[in-house]
């Protein structure tokens, strides 16, 4: 049987198999006010028709002030929850697991008059300067972030994502090129954690199910954190309950990327073993073979699928006819996958 189609359970969940579709931005609640559209329901939908264990909707922000676009999906207040709950049953309907990604942009929004930071320093030139958060900013976002926390648990998630990558607040917090602060919430590696902890301790508060966190694992600066820095953050994770690190790179600082084929794994096989906590590999993974290779190395124990599944919804088809397993189709789609 191939490792990539059999189950895993974290908690009280437990997915078909091995194949997560990664959180990626839409930009697509056309009236500015975070709620799902008809495009959403098709998008995610169709991913669970074609067999995903693991649906994870994208960036979803818990503040107004922390979209990265005007555009995005929001859970900022109870108006949210009955649309995420309806898209929730359509995906458990076809076998899927549902999952949502936290997020807070930070410095990076782009919409918003004011936008806040651990410092007051812009991304790049073309951003805005944010302004510095204080005592009592920090408390609102950590609030935001266990009230978002609970409405995922009011429409039926399985599972949440923190995100804690992609030079996003939390990851604006955890890096030293972002976060000159000299207060308990920077300096050193302890006290640059102290957000993501405070909000995975809020988050576990309202909900009980489990818990990724995705962080940025290279920051390809010489002046970032290293490697110890991240297996730090990770063995602090798994102490806080966290059930999986999602590895992924970059973000923090604008940065040339190389990008090849897995390029990400060898951050996440080196997370998985030197912190020993479950870990999703991502990035540029695009064949079934590739994905088995994964797993069967015991190199990641989720295989996060971004662009691939894009182009193909039924992406988990194709991998499991590469790998010569009888995938069982929708039922109206068996004359098809025959």
């Amino acid at each position: 049987m191939a490792k990539l189609f059999s189950p895993i359970t974290f908690k009280d969940m437990t997915l078909q198999n091995r194949i997560v579709m990664s959180p990626m931005c839409m930009y697509s609640s056309i009236n500015e006010d975070g709620k799902l559209t008809p495009f959403h329901m098709t998008h995610y939908i169709s991913r669970a028709a074609g067999k995903v264990g693991l649906i994870i909707l994208e960036a979803t922000a818990v503040q107004t002030a922390g979209r990265i676009s005007a555009q995005d999906l929001g859970i900022w207040n109870d108006e949210h929850t009955d649309g995420l709950s309806d898209l929730v049953t359509q995906l458990h309907a076809y076998g899927s697991k549902a999952g949502i990604q936290l997020a807070h942009a930070g410095r990076k929004a782009q919409d918003e008059e004011v936008i806040y930071a651990p410092s007051s320093l812009a991304f790049n030139d073309s951003y805005k300067q944010p302004s510095e958060l204080d005592k009592s900013g920090i408390n609102e976002v950590i609030e935001a972030f266990r009230k978002a926390a609970k409405r995922s648990k009011d429409a039926n998630f399985d599972m949440v994502e923190i995100h804690a990558a992609h030079g996003y607040l939390i990851n604006q917090f955890l890096s030293p090129l972002s976060n000159k602060r000299t207060d308990e919430y920077g300096g050193n590696r302890e006290n640059r954690f102290r957000l993501l902890k405070e909000i995975v301790e809020a988050t576990k508060k309202e909900f009980t199910g489990p818990i990724f966190v995705r962080i940025s694992a290279d920051e390809y600066h010489e002046d970032g954190n290293k490697e110890d820095d991240f297996i730090f953050y990770a063995r602090q994770l798994k102490e806080l309950g966290i059930d999986l690190i999602d590895c992924s790179t970059g973000g923090v600082v604008p940065a040339r990327i190389n990008p090849y084929p897995g390029y990400q794994i060898k951050h996440c096989e080196t997370i998985k073993h030197q912190a020993n906590i479950p870990t999703g590999a991502v990035g540029l993974i695009t064949s079934g073979i590739q994905a088995e290779e994964i797993i069967q190395n015991n190199r990641a124990d989720l295989i996060f699928i971004g662009r691939s599944l894009l182009k193909n919804p039924y992406w988990a088809k194709e991998a499991a006819d590469e790998l010569g397993y009888p995938l069982e189709a929708p039922k109206q789609y068996e004359r098809g996958w025959k």
